[in-house]
């Protein structure tokens, strides 16, 4: 596949098309969200998944919405529309932060005014805006990542965790576009790839985009990273997030906490790479993040699907006892003081430094 093609959301006519990533790297399936309800869908069975995707699938989910009726909806149920779609994934901040830019295009105050035509195409407009925003910004972090390392190609082996590509955004990637970018820079990498239990986000996806990509790469579980600093030279440790408070405490998919704790220990640097659309200054530490729990059979089973209806569809590979219970968070907590800096569009930010510059 080249490069260009690995995009995962179109807008067109029939409605918003999505690549679905529960299908990956079995095959290549696409997934047409033809109203709010399938949008729903798609973002809480993880259908598309990723902070930045997430809140562009939400958006486009509203325009569909709005554009089935025939007489504008009143201002209750514009904001019911906004709030049905933002309760399907709770810890990314970026849908919450889209929705409340979306709502103040249209205030309450003036809402009485707006045609039905008018609340379509701005809604319309503003997604797209969203889309792509977000491949601009993808683009201008990954440049500030690279200036990082040596500016001459170089040996580089880096670590990973969950997927942050173009599967988890509007195309390009945050982490692993930073990534990608390093490869166009002419670096020689190597990339270690955690599975990311247990959606196994980093197996399925992370690995076929960077196969993809022609990116030496090793998958690896998440409890072989401490092996692996303790064994290897590694040179950094790059992954995404859902949410920044303003203390700089990062949620990001679980999992991400201990990789941390553990590139301290061995004194290799920690980066989080996210846009200003991460950054929650509404929230000032890490404890205020809300967590979201997944259903059990994500643990205790592998290829876990559900239909449109909730119904089991696949259900393989049974690898614990029947009746267990079990605990599945869907993100943890990075404290600030792990991280060595956040890469951003707007430059490379030191936790301490966050509000300077997004504040």
């Amino acid at each position: 596949m080249k490069k260009e093609n690995l995009r995962p959301i179109f807008w067109e006519k029939e409605g918003l098309k999505l690549l679905d990533q529960r299908q990956i790297p079995g095959k290549k399936e696409w997934f047409t969200a033809k109203n709010s309800e399938d949008a729903i869908f798609a973002i809480k069975e993880m259908v598309v998944r990723g902070a930045p995707a997430i809140a562009i699938t939400g958006l486009f989910g509203a325009v569909l919405e709005f554009k089935k009726f025939s007489k504008k909806p009143d201002y209750q149920e514009f904001q019911t529309i906004l709030s049905n779609i933002l309760g399907s994934r709770p810890t990314a901040v970026n849908l919450r932060r889209a929705f409340e830019e979306l709502s103040s295009i249209f205030p309450k105050e003036e809402y009485d005014n707006v045609s039905l035509s008018e609340l379509q195409q701005k809604s319309e407009k503003f997604a797209i805006h969203v889309f792509e925003e977000d491949i601009r910004n993808n683009l201008e972090l990954a440049k500030n990542g690279v200036g990082l390392f040596p500016s001459s190609p170089s040996k580089l082996k880096i670590i990973t965790h969950c997927n942050t590509g173009a599967l988890a955004t509007a195309g390009h990637g945050t982490a692993l576009g930073v990534i990608r970018s390093l490869k166009d820079a002419g670096h020689d990498l190597t990339v270690y790839a955690d599975e990311t239990r247990p959606y196994l986000q980093g197996a399925r996806l992370t690995a076929w985009e960077l196969m993809e990509e022609g990116i030496e790469n090793y998958l690896i579980t998440d409890s072989m990273a401490g092996w692996l600093m303790s064994s290897q030279k590694i040179d950094a440790v790059i992954v995404g997030v859902d949410r920044v408070a303003a203390n700089g405490d990062s949620a990001n998919k679980i999992g991400t906490y201990p990789l941390a704790v553990l590139a301290k220990h061995h004194g290799i640097p920690f980066y989080i790479a996210a846009t200003e659309k991460s950054f929650d200054f509404k929230i000032t530490d890490g404890s205020q993040i809300p967590i979201e729990m997944r259903t059990q059979d994500e643990v205790t089973r592998l290829n876990f699907l559900k239909n449109e209806k909730g119904e089991a569809i696949l259900s393989e590979g049974v690898i614990a006892p029947v009746g267990v219970k079990a605990l599945n968070p869907s993100f943890d907590v990075t404290p600030a003081n792990l991280i060595k800096a956040f890469i951003t569009e707007k430059g490379i930010i030191p936790p301490d430094k966050i509000k300077e510059f997004f504040g």
